[in-house]
């Protein structure tokens, strides 16, 4: 096994000097305070997001302040039945897929009853706080806090029984409420929260229900504006799975006690969060946050014309160490995921080995002769469990070792095996996977895990038989430079992905430039290491090993070398950034064998 690492599970990053977090009476203090010289009908909006327990937020805001009318802007939401009606072609009857939502959040309000709540606001006596998701669109308020939440706490509410919004649905399959989520709820509240980043006057951290903290919208402001100064990290988050193993949690840290821990996501801004603090307290805010607010010096300008304001790569951790085999598996199509689920792009990816057993095995790409009828037969015999799916029969296996990187463009079959721990490198639509076959297993709910037989195969690139995948998938390390100390290597990925990886192994300072894009680096070997700006443009940032960490493209120069107890180590870091947005000078005469 691995030894344990330093690493840390509780990334921070620093609010403006002066700035604090505030609690219990401090925070309703700041609250009413600002409130106070806004004349005797001062009206506060807090606006929330979808998962807030709102009942409990109410009767803090009564007990917070006194005196003050509350308002419930959520009376106004649609009947349940109308939003199930409204929104049915999102949310499909499937149990994972639904249809990306354009919706705006008037749509799931009633159109009279918000009148009347606006009425009501108008024509107050006194104090009065509105409060739920859309409150800032019933008036405009003369303090305005805006609620935040984490994907990643609103999923796990979900499993503890939480509905959806105003659903009736709190014993439904999380994997439904999650869908529902994702492809509606998430999206219209991103879309209503991303206007109000300017303007609102405190943001309000509601990820621990009975313990809310605040802080100043300037202080939320400053933190983004410094954010993509410097490398940073977000706060990964782990959970246990039917293939689990037992890696992460020697070297992350993690409760010995739990069965497994089977995947990680450490590098996701569209899913994890960012941990401000002040020096002795945290706030979580949605790393989302930072790519709304400042896309151009995150992603980098032409990342970002490319893409919009979403992050496009993501790096998590797949951890089959003393477990069993991901899923057989593959991934749309560009113009499938277009046209099925409102998506502008597909979940290309890759494997690349941070620790391997002897027996890891990677089953990638068809072998050459199957027959497809044949294949198809035996997947749906399997699916209807007549039969135990002989993977093998159909689909090559490679032996994995530490620091191999298997290439995965949508369309190639795949699986990482047991006893493997991957860095999964790819694109951020991490969702679409379509299981072929699930060696027998069902989830750790106890109920069958869901297969997406008919849209695999209609993705499936049957041409993509062994010749081809060893040929452009498997072994792919080619040298472009090297210096005083360290020299660096393309591992990646295949010329349908959108995604270059680079690997640079250093005793010494290893020279980088996001040359305008945003790069996104794990430390895959030696214990610890520190990244510098040449001219001293921000403070040294120090990794460990597995951490995954984030550069932003306006950073430009910058260098990483041994650190700590990692001097007199060789180290390596794989670093990811968008093909045909940055080229080096070293670049430049192999460009056309990137773009």
């Amino acid at each position: 096994m691995p030894t344990t690492s330093a690493y840390d599970r509780t990334p921070t990053i620093d609010l403006p000097r002066g700035e604090r977090v505030l609690t219990g009476k401090d925070l309703w203090a700041s609250l009413r305070g600002a409130a106070s010289s806004h004349g005797d009908r001062p009206l506060i909006a807090i606006d929330t997001y979808p998962g807030t327990d709102l009942s409990v937020l109410i009767e803090q805001v009564h007990a917070g302040l006194p005196g003050f009318e509350v308002i419930d802007v959520e009376s106004a939401a649609l009947s349940t039945e109308l939003l199930e009606t409204s929104f049915r072609e999102n949310l499909t009857d499937d149990r994972v897929f639904g249809v990306m939502s354009h919706a705006t959040i008037d749509a799931f309000f009633d159109p009279g009853k918000v009148a009347t709540l606006k009425a009501d606001a108008q024509q107050r006596r006194g104090g009065t706080v509105l409060v739920g998701w859309g409150a800032a669109t019933i008036a405009d308020a003369d303090v305005t806090v805006l609620g935040e939440m984490a994907r990643w706490e609103i999923q796990q509410r979900y499993r503890r029984g939480m509905p959806n919004w105003h659903a009736d649905n709190a014993d439904e399959d999380p994997l439904r409420k999650i869908k529902r989520g994702f492809f509606l709820e998430w999206r219209a509240a991103d879309r209503h929260k991303r206007p109000l980043f300017d303007t609102v006057d405190f943001v309000l951290d509601l990820n621990h229900t009975h313990e809310p903290s605040l802080i100043s919208g300037d202080a939320f402001r400053g933190a983004l504006a410094a954010a993509p100064t410097r490398p940073f990290r977000v706060a990964p988050y782990f959970d246990p799975g039917v293939w689990g193993g037992q890696w992460m949690k020697q070297v992350c840290g993690l409760d010995e006690s739990e069965p497994n821990y089977a995947w990680s996501f450490d590098g996701v801004p569209e899913e994890n969060s960012l941990l401000l603090t002040d020096g002795e307290s945290t706030f979580q805010i949605p790393a989302i946050d930072l790519v709304f607010a400042h896309p151009r010096e995150l992603l980098g300008e032409r990342t970002f014309a490319r893409f919009g304001a979403e992050f496009p790569i993501r790096f998590d951790l797949l951890d089959t160490m003393g477990g069993g085999n991901l899923s057989l598996q593959v991934h749309p199509l560009t113009d499938y995921i277009r046209d099925r689920f409102g998506m502008s792009y597909t979940q290309d990816e890759s494997y690349y080995m941070l620790d391997a057993g002897d027996d890891a095995l990677v089953y990638l790409g068809l072998k050459t002769g199957v027959d497809r009828q044949r294949l198809t037969d035996d997947l749906t015999r399997a699916q209807s469990g007549e039969i135990s799916f002989p993977a093998e029969d159909y689909v090559n296996t490679y032996p994995a070792r530490k620091h191999d990187h298997f290439a995965i463009p949508a369309g190639t079959v795949h699986c990482s095996g047991r006893n493997s721990m991957v860095l999964e490198i790819s694109a951020t639509p991490y969702i679409f996977t379509f299981k072929m076959w699930d060696w027998d297993r069902v989830g750790l709910d106890g109920t069958p895990r869901p297969i997406h037989l008919e849209h695999a195969l209609a993705n499936i690139q049957w041409d993509r038989e062994t010749e081809w995948t060893n040929d452009n998938l498997v072994d792919q390390v080619e040298s472009v430079t090297e210096g005083d100390g360290w020299r660096e290597e393309r591992t990646g990925l295949h010329h349908l992905e959108f995604i270059e990886v680079r690997r640079h192994w250093f005793t010494g300072t290893a020279p980088h430039d996001t040359h305008g894009t945003v790069n996104v680096l794990n430390l895959v070997e030696g214990s610890e290491a520190v990244v510098e700006s040449p001219s001293g443009a921000f403070e040294p940032f120090v990794v460990h090993y597995a951490e995954t960490f984030i550069v932003p493209a306006a950073v430009g120069e910058y260098t990483i070398r041994p650190h700590g107890q990692g001097v007199g180590e060789s180290h390596a870091t794989v670093k990811a950034f968008v093909r045909g947005t940055a080229f080096s000078a070293a670049d430049t005469v192999q460009s056309s064998e990137i773009d």
